[in-house]
């Protein structure tokens, strides 16, 4: 008994103490949500919807065991990272990726770092996923919609309300919910079409535009009006009916491009926000 109590104080001593190794269990309580795995097929579908290649860079929202962040970074090369709120699923998530090959920094990278979503700075993103729930979702779009107009994002199971998405793929039951984020358009322009110059007015909900051109004393209408990120395309008559097509992106305060009509004549567009 003597020896059996000195070699257990002499492993205290050099700090040996037995410690059990951190497993997630589905639904185990997290800062806002349970946790449960986004089904692989489902991560398949979510990247792929978001076109995500090696040019991205990723953020999953609530990163779980890793394994969206390690998808975008093993499978579509793009630089990720994911953000976990709890420390020791972070740890065992970055295990994960060391395990896939896949830790580190940089493109075809996966890092999960621990932190609040909320708190946490993710605006160089260019794709961003998440699996929260409805009130997370809606108390994150105001900084996602804030964000630089073409990011992509997608949600596996829930919405953002009123901001329709652009796409919606089901996959066995499950659904995954895509949006780019728009360009902030709504207003009147001063537009400048090879020359001829007018005003042109948009209303904007979201990625729906609609609006008018001032045509002498007529406010013509726009015809097939599409916002899609910084993209956007429209469509008038003139006032002697001829059909005008625009094409073009937006920077900010500023829109142009290019434009056809039904007669053969084609030019540059450009428009300033007044």
């Amino acid at each position: 008994m003597k020896i059996l109590a000195f070699l257990a104080a002499l492993l205290l001593s050099f700090g040996v103490t037995a410690q059990t190794k951190f497993e997630p269990q589905v639904g185990q309580a997290g800062k806002d949500v349970i946790w449960v795995p986004t089904p692989d097929e489902v991560v398949d579908r979510m990247l792929t919807m978001a076109q995500t290649g090696p040019n991205d860079i990723h953020y999953d929202l609530g990163a779980g065991d890793g394994k969206i962040a390690i998808a975008a970074a093993k499978k579509f090369g793009a630089k990720a990272t994911g953000i976990e709120y709890n420390p020791d699923m972070a740890k065992h998530a970055n295990a994960n990726a060391q395990a896939a090959g896949v830790a580190g920094v940089g493109p075809g990278k996966a890092t999960i770092r621990q932190g609040d979503i909320f708190a946490t700075n993710f605006s160089d993103a260019t794709v961003i996923t998440l699996y929260l729930l409805p009130a997370l979702n809606m108390k994150l779009r105001p900084t996602i919609l804030a964000m630089r107009p073409g990011t992509r994002v997608v949600s596996h199971s829930f919405t953002m309300e009123d901001w329709e998405p652009d796409e919606t793929s089901s996959m066995d039951g499950r659904r995954a919910y895509f949006w780019v984020v728009p360009a902030s358009v709504m207003g009147t322009w001063q537009l400048d079409a090879g020359g001829q110059k007018t005003e042109l007015s948009l209303d904007q909900t979201f990625q729906k535009i609609n609006g008018s051109v001032k045509l002498g004393n007529t406010q013509g209408g726009l015809r097939d009006a599409r916002l899609s990120g910084f993209n956007i395309a429209f469509t008038y008559l003139d006032q002697a009916g001829v059909r005008r097509d625009f094409t073009g992106t937006v920077t900010g305060g500023k829109m142009e491009g290019s434009f056809r009509d039904d007669k053969g004549g084609q030019g540059r567009w450009s428009a300033t926000k007044k």
